[in-house]
């Protein structure tokens, strides 16, 4: 069994011109032990491979299925350890890769969240793409726990959660 699998990456890298672990680095990918239930993750993707000290675009992503209610504001809370830098003029929330409207976008430092507020509320059952540009990652790697909050118009003004982004910042190999 391990040899088929040897030999079917070295074909794929063959093949694709890309080396399988690349992928694996950029994405969500698989996570085993993390103490995140697994129907709270959230996928992901890192747009330049989530190598450290450099650039990147976070692609957050919330499947259809994740998005029971309309959502006014999400709220990204994230590690105290996680020390990026983040443009809050290059964010954006796609629906269905279309891009909403924002009425605002705050960066608490002091607090670890960023809170996009928008003009119209996303509608409930659609897939949402929240998408971060021109981040500098971290100068040291890991993994950090980027969790996603909503509030719903008219609502109660507390925020619900709605799933977790395990992020796996670190130089390539």
């Amino acid at each position: 069994m391990r040899r088929i699998l040897s030999t079917l990456a070295l074909t794929s890298c063959l093949l694709s011109g890309f080396p399988v672990i690349s992928w694996a680095q950029s994405t969500s990918g698989f996570t085993l032990f993390s103490g995140v239930q697994s129907q709270n993750q959230l996928p992901y993707r890192l747009d330049f491979g989530g190598e450290t000290s450099m650039w990147d675009r976070y692609h957050l992503r919330i499947p259809a299925k994740k998005m029971k209610l309309a959502v006014a504001e999400f709220a990204i809370t994230y590690p105290n350890y996680y020390h990026g830098d983040f443009d809050t003029k290059k964010m954006e929330v796609r629906v269905k890769g279309k891009k909403v409207p924002l009425q605002g976008v705050k960066w608490d430092k002091e607090n670890h969240v960023v809170e996009l507020q928008l003009q119209e509320p996303v509608p409930a059952d659609k897939p949402v793409d929240v998408v971060f540009s021109d981040v500098r990652n971290p100068d040291f790697g890991g993994t950090f726990y980027f969790n996603c909050e909503i509030l719903s118009p008219g609502d109660v003004p507390l925020r619900r959660y709605l799933g977790t982004w395990i992020l796996s910042i670190g130089r390539r190999r």
